[in-house]
């Protein structure tokens, strides 16, 4: 499955808002250097999915808030 993810890095709580176009919003505490705001949004949706956190791939948006994730939830 995909899910477009819009990353609001530096919050000062970590949370996941569903839109009703069925993206995500995730707040996380992590500042966006080094990969810290990547390896925190992988994390929480590995939790929020219940996957492993091998199992979630962030296929564009690296260095963007825009992010296009693939969650393989084929176990």
């Amino acid at each position: 499955m995909q899910k477009k993810v819009k990353v609001k890095p530096n919050s000062k709580q970590q949370k996941i808002e569903e839109q009703p176009d069925g993206s995500l919003t995730v707040y996380l505490k992590s500042p966006p250097i080094d990969g810290k705001v990547n390896r925190e949004l992988i994390k929480l949706l590995a939790e929020k999915f219940n996957v492993t956190k091998s199992h979630i791939r962030i296929k564009s948006g690296l260095s963007s808030r825009q992010k296009l994730i693939e969650i393989n939830t084929d176990i």
